[in-house]
């Protein structure tokens, strides 16, 4: 296994299978984050991760982390309050506005610099960067953006400024991504957060295996126009104690 340098008349990727074992994933170097580099990484299932004014660096981790739709889980509390919460939710109405804010809630400092920024809002006017709003009266207080590749969502960063939004986020872009066809959303690396809302690890090879599949499914054709969103009372199942 080797680290490749990449070349600027290319933006085709090395094997994710020759990633190194230490540090976990880590591919390649160098290059850009122009709107065609970037698209080709997601559809090699790398994407980048680095400090701002550093080189860039292309991972792709083993195992993976994924959370299936389907299998996200809903917490108690986190039911309840989406029944009552004052939030309303969009797609794909201030995606600029949604990366800046996820730069600016780390308090430790954060890889989505200027450059990140021009790159996936280039990547955004091509189509294939979407965001997820989420407003208390008119104010944007939380959200989250990633990348499509056909019925797969590259889950890159949310922000959170009311107790739940994110999360929140998160439960209604599930809904409206798995009823437009939509079957699996990457995690990239599990945390803490993810791993509360459903997320789990698998083989990269596995993961591999279901992007190839899955970046020729096709979605409804109006998935990623910009709209409204509206959580499904079907998909938050009541419990007993509910109902007191």
């Amino acid at each position: 296994m080797r680290l490749v340098k990449l070349e600027a008349s290319s933006v085709n990727f090395p094997d994710p299978e020759t990633a190194l074992q230490e540090p976990n994933g880590l591919l390649a170097i160098g290059g850009d984050l122009t709107a065609p580099r970037l698209l080709s990484a997601y559809q090699y299932g790398v994407f980048p991760w680095f400090e701002p004014g550093e080189m860039i660096l292309w991972w792709s981790p083993d195992p993976r982390a994924i959370l299936v739709p389907g299998e996200r889980h809903v917490s108690r509390s986190l039911k309840r309050f989406m029944r009552k919460m004052p939030f309303r939710f969009t797609l794909n109405q201030q995606f600029e506005k949604v990366i800046r804010a996820c730069a600016m809630q780390r308090e430790d400092g954060t890889w989505i610099g200027p450059l990140v920024q021009r790159g996936y809002q280039e990547l955004h006017e091509a189509g294939r960067a979407h965001s997820v709003e989420v407003w208390e009266e008119n104010e944007l207080v939380g959200g989250l953006y990633g990348v499509s590749v056909g019925g797969l969502f590259c889950g890159e960063s949310m922000f959170s400024r009311r107790e739940n939004a994110s999360k929140a986020a998160l439960m209604v872009f599930c809904q409206h991504f798995s009823r437009n066809g939509g079957e699996l959303i990457d995690c990239q690396v599990l945390n803490p957060h993810t791993a509360s809302l459903g997320a789990r690890e698998i083989p990269r090879r596995q993961f591999l295996q279901q992007l190839s599949e899955l970046s020729q499914r096709a979605l409804a054709p109006d998935c990623w126009l910009p709209q409204d969103l509206s959580p499904h009372d079907e998909d938050l199942p009541v419990f007993p104690k509910d109902r007191e």
